[in-house]
């Protein structure tokens, strides 16, 4: 690890804390919230948030299958449409630059979340690119992961 930044600044790392702290007490399908931080850690490029995020993923029983396959769930066949809708906000917000963050993709996800969940969403994202940057920016150590999560939590 190139630095440890939580014990250099504990503040820091108490505001991650709530924003995580927030998106935690979503109104969101835990599942979903979980693709989400896949899918961004994916495009990120960030292999100890990828190694957290697929085993809490499975505590919470999400299947092996769609973990797999998740960078081309376009193609696959077992997401639901809120789902894809979701995958597509996550991607878009993840990579801003190149991809901005389409009107027609907003009104999607209108039909499949209200607003506050909209919001919940958008955090979510937020915060596990937030945790991206300080894990791949820091060299997070990669690998000891122990998942505490259980089936609905």
């Amino acid at each position: 690890m190139r630095l440890d930044w939580a014990k250099v600044s504990p503040d820091a790392l108490k505001a991650m804390m709530a924003v995580q702290g927030f998106t935690d007490k979503s109104s969101l399908d835990h599942k979903l919230i979980e693709l989400i931080k896949i899918r961004s850690s994916q495009i990120n490029g960030c292999a100890y948030c990828l190694d957290m995020h697929t085993k809490d993923a499975i505590a919470i029983g999400e299947s092996e299958q769609r973990l797999h396959v998740v960078a081309a769930w376009r193609e696959a066949p077992f997401y639901s449409e809120q789902e894809r809708v979701a995958l597509g906000w996550c991607e878009s917000l993840t990579e801003i630059s190149s991809k901005g963050a389409p009107e027609n993709l907003f009104k999607e996800l209108q039909k499949h979340f209200t607003d506050e969940q909209i919001v919940e969403l958008t955090l979510a994202i937020i915060v596990i690119n937030g945790w991206n940057r300080l894990a791949v920016g820091f060299e997070s150590e990669v690998g000891g992961y122990v998942s505490n999560r259980k089936p609905g939590k």
